[in-house]
């Protein structure tokens, strides 16, 4: 697996893999909820450092990080449960020093995941960002 730093011209793809993974992923988000995210979510993203993950010539995802935090990992629908999940992680962890990632608690498979490979839970709350009312929790790298 490759990855290539994104530019501006790949922000319609990210938030396109945004959107479809959210839609496979995040069966609790409103409808009116993931719409207003989908349009907050540009707005991060000149502040985050933005990867393209690649296999076989192919975009399978993105991740976006600041510091030592994982933003956002989120992968092309065909792509998820393939593993490329983990390899994307460990990546960022090993060349970019990734030790935190937040994840929507209501997101099973996604707090699955990040605890299953090294992370634990050090704090919560009770909404986003944004005040809504989907409960954040807060994971570090054990």
């Amino acid at each position: 697996m490759d990855y290539r730093k994104a530019t501006q011209d790949d922000y319609p793809l990210i938030l396109k893999i945004w959107e479809q993974s959210v839609i496979a992923t995040h069966s609790f988000l409103s409808a009116k909820d993931r719409e207003a995210i989908k349009l907050e979510i540009p707005t991060y993203f000149p502040h985050l450092v933005l990867h393209l993950w690649v296999v076989n010539h192919g975009i399978v995802g993105f991740s976006a990080i600041q510091e030592d935090c994982l933003e956002m990992l989120f992968l092309d629908e065909p792509s998820i449960g393939k593993g490329y999940g983990k390899q994307i992680l460990n990546q960022l962890v090993k060349d970019f020093s990734i030790k935190k990632v937040d994840v929507n608690e209501q997101n099973h498979s996604a707090k699955k995941f990040y605890l299953k490979n090294g992370f634990v839970q050090i704090g919560r709350d009770a909404v986003d960002n944004e005040g809504r009312a989907y409960p954040i929790l807060h994971l570090k790298l054990a």
